[in-house]
């Protein structure tokens, strides 16, 4: 019976180690998204401070360990097999589920996982010892439960939420009127000044808050901590305020930048001190169990583990080789920087393409919140508007660099970063396991607002994604509690068996979701993706925009076929298919038409004329979107609605229609794969005669419904696709005129300089 506590142990060993990368995959966000959003130093430093924040983190963090063993449930009432299979339960519930959530981009709570996986297992547990007791009912639950101190870390994760994006929200506000979005142009004290605020607050916090509960540090120490706080914090005040104004002054070095790297560190350390139990706290207390259960010389089902509810003091070689996987996976994981995304492109000051689509929520929290901000303004006097307003004018930005531009200035970057370790430094202290993804994501969207970076053209959006990313949270706990009392159930009944199932099942869907995560960053570099263009001359458009225009081509062409073929065949699923690779096609199209704002910019003043070229062909292009759209789309509503299919001859006509179609797409792709613009005219020549085709398929069909046609429906969506067909054979040679007309094989096509960047 023991070795299957050892195959458990070991299994849970091998769980903390994949949970430690997913988990710091989906973590990563909190203390890289400031530095990296900023630009304020290369990613390879960035990735460099973390990692000593983080290996130094780990270090300080054995006392949250206790959380785990008897924060949410009272282990003295289990017995070791239960308690064996409540760890099991939670470790491969919460690595499926962030493994889950990382494959999406989103970033969730570690924290909250953890809380409610363990809620969720020990309940379940719970209950079935209940279920078999005659002696007990339900109303003993909460004898099973620790009722308060869940209670008091469930409230803490809820009311980070509110406290975070208010402190965030103020700091910001208070730093933007007192520094300007011309911060660089203040005088040196002012820089001083917030430095020395920022590097104290972090500091003190992190460095002695944090980690003087760490078992390295020596008792003086300790002593000297908790009795002279305010002594500490002033004397540290005026050493940094005066140790910045010289760095500023003398060594002409940006001290915001420095603040950045120190908040950096001060971060990871934090995370690493708050959240490593949510990784490895649960194999760490089944292993201090397994060693008073084989010691005791009882049988599994008869020891009460009472002794993990005791102090119990971590090791450190374990803790620093948590430190030390944590680090290798900041340096190698892709999906972090996925995660990372999310978090910036919602905090971007400048236009971004958004991804997440306005709902009513959103739009109603707009409205009230515009509603809210003009009453407060109303209560201002025109001198103190005058000056907010002064204080919060942007920087022109240099048009031919403003896609490469930070996300946000590195004021933001430093107070995202002051007032997120703050508040996580103070629960650290407190031994409450708050969450570290949702103090420093709401830090950022409170920063974000009071930054103004969410204007009247994006701010649906971005409440829209903060509603998202915040119902994923929820979703988070109500689905780590269901999955962890399922797999509790599983492992309660099915023992040694259905352990190696679920470990079998979990290795496997983790391998898939791996695979799916590489596939779909390949997706996004394919060939037939559309690609901007940058170029500032026309003939540099057009030979940039070439491959746009093949790609657009061979995907219609397919499309075009594919809806005929599916009337043909009354193919369903070929036809709902369909439907999904137009709407990829138009949303590319769309993208290069939100672009025309960047590259009208990028445009040199005597190239201005390649914007009317570049407009024109995206017009053209949108044009045939939506007829391939439209054609897409009637020819799906009527199969799946049953409508009565097609006649033979109408399929007939509709096939040659579909030959000459590819034949036209065929040559138009070959012009613009090989940059044979002049082959264009060869294929313009072929307008006319494809254009009498298809009337002469109309005029049939007119004789057709006079005589013998029955079917409204039928004629109906014939007309409809023929019509359509003229559309987008006008759009093609349209398009096909606007390169012919415009392309001069005498001048060298010229582009935008290439501006090497450091990675």
């Amino acid at each position: 019976m023991e070795n299957i506590y050892i195959y458990m142990l070991v299994a849970l060993a091998f769980l903390a180690i994949a949970d430690l990368v997913v988990g710091v995959s989906n973590d990563a966000v909190n203390f890289l998204n400031s530095a990296i959003g900023s630009k304020a130093v290369s990613f390879k430093t960035i990735i460099i401070v973390a990692s000593l924040g983080v290996a130094l983190g780990a270090m300080s963090s054995s006392g949250m360990m206790e959380v785990a063993r008897k924060g949410i449930f009272n282990p003295g009432e289990f017995m070791f097999d239960e308690i064996m299979i409540i760890f099991m339960a939670v470790m491969i519930t919460d690595i499926l589920l962030l493994d889950f959530f990382n494959t999406l981009g989103l970033p969730t709570s570690t924290t909250v996982s953890i809380v409610f996986e363990l809620l969720g297992a020990s309940v379940c547990v719970a209950v079935l010892k209940i279920y078999s007791d005659d002696a007990q009912s339900l109303l003993d639950l909460g004898k099973y439960i620790n009722n308060e101190k869940a209670i008091e870390i469930i409230l803490g994760i809820l009311l980070s939420v509110v406290v975070a994006f208010t402190v965030g929200a103020l700091i910001q506000f208070i730093s933007r009127l007192l520094l300007s979005f011309k911060f660089q142009d203040k005088p040196s004290i002012y820089g001083a000044i917030f430095s020395g605020v920022a590097v104290t607050s972090i500091l003190y916090f992190i460095l002695i808050k944090g980690v003087k509960n760490a078992s390295f540090m020596s008792e003086n120490i300790k002593g000297i901590v908790a009795g002279s706080p305010l002594e500490i914090i002033g004397i540290s005040f005026l050493l940094f305020t005066l140790l910045s104004y010289l760095i500023i002054h003398y060594t002409k070095n940006n001290i915001y930048t420095i603040i950045i790297i120190i908040g950096t560190f001060a971060l990871a350390v934090a995370f690493a001190g708050n959240d490593l139990v949510n990784f490895i706290g649960v194999p760490m207390a089944a292993y201090n169990g397994y060693l008073d259960w084989s010691g005791s010389g009882q049988l599994a089902t008869e020891y009460s583990m009472s002794a993990l509810a005791e102090a119990v003091e971590a090791n450190n070689y374990l803790l620093l080789a948590a430190g030390l996987i944590m680090v290798l996976t900041l340096w190698f994981s892709s999906k972090a920087k996925a995660v990372v995304k999310t978090s910036v492109d919602l905090s971007r000051q400048d236009n971004v393409k958004e991804r997440f689509e306005p709902n009513y929520l959103s739009r109603s929290i707009v409205r009230v919140s515009m509603l809210a901000s003009e009453g407060f303004n109303n209560l201002l006097s025109p001198s103190s508007k005058a000056y907010i307003e002064k204080q919060f004018e942007k920087p022109m930005l240099i048009a031919s660099k403003t896609e490469d531009l930070p996300a946000f200035d590195l004021v933001r970057a430093a107070v995202n970063l002051m007032v997120a370790s703050v508040l996580i430094s103070i629960a650290t202290s407190m031994k409450l396991p708050l969450s570290t993804t949702y103090v420093t994501f709401m830090v950022a969207m409170g920063t974000s607002l009071a930054d103004r970076a969410w204007g009247s053209e994006s701010a649906v959006y971005r409440v829209a994604g903060v509603l998202n990313v915040i119902g994923g949270w929820f979703f988070t706990a109500l689905s780590a509690f269901v999955a962890a009392a399922i797999m509790a159930v599983i492992l309660f009944y099915g023992r040694g068996y259905a352990l190696s199932g679920l470990l079998v099942l979990a290795t496997m869907l983790l391998i898939k979701n791996y695979l799916s995560h590489r596939k779909n960053s390949k997706v996004q570099k394919e060939v037939d993706s559309l690609q901007k263009a940058e170029s500032s001359s026309t003939q540099g458009v057009i030979v940039e925009s070439a491959s746009n225009i093949a790609n657009v081509v061979k995907r219609g062409n397919k499309i075009y076929t594919s809806a005929i073929n599916g009337l043909a065949t009354q193919n369903h699923k070929l036809l709902k298919k369909n439907k999904k690779n137009i709407e990829k096609l138009s949303n590319e199209i769309d993208d290069l038409r939100d672009n025309i704002f960047y590259f009208i910019k990028n445009l040199e003043e005597p190239s201005v004329t390649a914007s009317n070229f570049y407009i024109n062909i995206l017009g053209y292009l949108q044009d045939m979107a939506q007829s391939l759209d439209y054609i897409s789309n009637v020819s799906y509503k009527h199969i799946n609605n049953n409508h009565k299919k097609l006649k033979f001859s109408q399929i007939k006509e509709l096939k040659e229609i579909d030959e000459v179609m590819e034949q036209l797409f065929n040559d138009t792709k070959t012009a613009f794969d090989n940059n044979s613009f002049e082959d264009i005219g060869l294929v313009l020549k072929e307008k006319n005669a494809i254009l009498e085709m298809v009337t002469e398929k109309i005029q049939k069909q007119v004789e057709r419904t006079r005589t013998e046609e029955s079917s409204p429906k039928n004629t109906t969506l014939y007309f409809s696709l023929l019509l359509e067909t003229k559309d987008l054979l006008k759009a093609t040679m349209s398009l096909l005129e606007e390169y012919h007309d415009a392309h001069d094989s005498d001048v060298v096509p010229a582009t935008l300089p290439v501006i090497d960047e450091e990675e």
